[in-house]
C-alpha cells in the first residue's frame, strides 16, 4: 500500500507540471483555436533568462521576477508582432508559425548557452524530502510544484470569475463579435491572453530548473501537457488540470507496476483512447457546426 501511495504522490507532483503546461495551451486555444507549439520553448527562453540574470549577481526572487515579466511581454509580443501580421492567416498557418518559433528559440538557447546541462540553485536541494509516513517521501521540490499548481489554478479561477479583464476575456472567447459591439477591444484582449499563457508556461519551466536545464528540457513537459489538454478537453481549464494529474498518476502507476520502459507511451495511448471514445475530451462539450 505504501508503494501505491508513493507512486500516486509522485504522479501528482509530475502531473502538476503537465497541468500547468496544459492550462497554458488551453488559455490560447480558447481564445484563438490555435495550438501554440512554441509554448515550451517560450518557457525555455525565459528560464534561461533567469539563469543569465543569476549569473550577473541578481538574487533568485529578482531574477525570476524579471523572467516572469519578460515571459508576459514575450507572449504578448508574439501575438502582436508576428501572428497578427500574418496576412490571410488560417489556424493551420498560425500553428506552423508557432512551430517555426519553437525551432528559433531552441536555436537561440543552444547558440547562447550550449547543450551542456545546467541547473539553478534553489534555497533547498531538489532531493531534500519530507517524510509523510512510513516509507512515504515527498521532495521539497515536488511539494512546491503541487502547491504552485494549486495557487495558479485558484488565481486563474478568481481572475476569470471576478476581475473586469478576466470577464472581458471570457466574453471575447464566447462571442468575439458581440464583445466588440459591447466595446471590448478584442485584439488587445487576445494579446493579453497570449501574455498570460506564456507566464503560466514559464512558471512550469521554473519548477524544472533545479533539476536540469538544456535546450530540449521542455519537449517532454509540452507533449505531456498537450496530452493532458486533449484528455481533459482543449476548451476546459478544469479539464486541463484534471488531465494533467490523471496522466501523471497513471503513467507513474504504469511505470511502477508494469514497465518503466513504456511509461512515456501511456500519455499518448490515453490520447488515442479518448479521441476514439470522446473526441472533445472528458470535460469539454462537443459542438457540431452546421453549414
Amino acid at each position: 500500500m505504501s508503494q501505491f501511495i508513493q507512486l500516486v504522490l509522485n504522479g501528482i507532483a509530475a502531473g502538476s507540471i503537465y497541468a500547468l503546461m496544459a492550462m497554458s495551451l488551453v488559455i490560447i486555444y480558447q481564445a484563438s483555436a490555435v495550438v501554440n507549439f512554441a509554448q515550451g520553448e517560450m518557457a525555455l527562453l525565459t528560464a534561461y533568462l533567469a539563469f543569465l540574470l543569476l549569473e550577473q549577481g541578481l538574487t533568485l526572487p529578482v531574477a525570476f521576477g524579471f523572467s516572469f515579466l519578460f515571459s508576459f511581454f514575450l507572449g504578448a509580443g508574439i501575438e502582436f508582432g508576428i501572428l497578427r501580421r500574418a496576412r490571410e492567416s488560417t489556424v493551420i498557418s498560425k500553428m506552423m508559425i508557432t512551430i517555426g518559433l519553437e525551432m528559433v528559440f531552441i536555436g537561440l538557447v543552444s547558440w547562447k548557452f550550449g547543450a551542456d546541462p545546467k541547473t539553478i540553485d534553489f534555497p533547498f536541494s531538489p532531493y531534500d524530502s519530507l517524510m509523510l509516513g512510513q516509507d512515504i517521501f515527498l521532495s521539497f521540490l515536488e511539494a512546491i510544484s503541487i502547491l504552485v499548481a494549486l495557487v495558479v489554478v485558484i488565481t486563474l479561477y478568481l481572475f476569470f470569475r471576478f476581475t473586469p479583464l478576466g470577464i472581458a476575456m471570457k466574453a471575447s472567447r464566447q462571442n468575439e463579435r458581440a464583445a466588440r459591439l459591447m466595446g471590448i477591444r478584442t485584439k488587445r484582449i487576445l494579446m493579453i491572453t497570449w501574455g498570460i499563457s506564456s507566464l503560466v508556461g514559464t512558471i512550469a519551466a521554473s519548477l524544472l530548473t533545479p533539476l536540469t536545464m538544456h535546450p530540449y528540457m521542455m519537449w517532454n513537459p509540452l507533449l505531456k501537457g498537450f496530452a493532458a489538454a486533449v484528455l481533459g478537453g482543449m476548451t476546459s481549464l478544469p479539464g486541463a488540470l484534471i488531465g494533467g494529474y490523471m496522466i501523471g498518476i497513471i503513467e507513474n502507476l504504469f511505470g511502477g507496476y508494469l514497465s518503466i520502459e513504456f511509461k512515456e507511451v501511456v500519455a499518448f495511448a490515453m490520447i488515442l483512447l479518448v479521441l476514439c471514445l470522446r473526441p472533445s475530451g472528458l470535460f469539454a462539450h462537443h459542438y457540431v457546426k452546421k453549414v
